[in-house]
């Protein structure tokens, strides 16, 4: 059972910023292309960011300018650090690692974000 461990989230109030990092497993790491998603109460799970095994990155637009996703391939982990944070970013955040073939996808238990107003 491949296990992503996600570390960061919490309580912040509008405008303010967090970090998050996901661990994974290195073999699966340096295979994956890397993610965050999240999910807010009643709604579906949407991406934040992605950054591909080669580096390239996407943003919702929701997030754009605000949130900076990025890896360390030396300790095997992704960071999304987030800024300017408003309560519509209230959400569990996801870290998820993939890859399209051979196909796998890992997900992590989530981190509870919440912007106070």
């Amino acid at each position: 059972q491949v296990q992503l461990v996600e570390s960061g989230g919490g309580v912040v109030q509008a405008g303010g910023s967090l970090k998050l990092t996901c661990a994974a497993p290195r073999a699966v790491f340096i295979m994956s292309d890397m993610g965050w998603y999240r999910q807010a109460p009643d709604q579906m799970r949407e991406l934040v960011a992605d950054i591909g095994k080669t580096g390239v990155i996407k943003y919702a637009d929701s997030v754009k300018g605000r949130f900076t996703i990025s890896r360390d391939n030396a300790e095997s982990t992704v960071i999304l650090q987030m800024d300017s944070l408003k309560p519509d970013d209230t959400a569990v955040y996801f870290c998820n690692a993939r890859n399209p073939i051979p196909h796998w996808e890992y997900w992590g238990q989530g981190t509870q974000v919440t912007v106070s107003s």
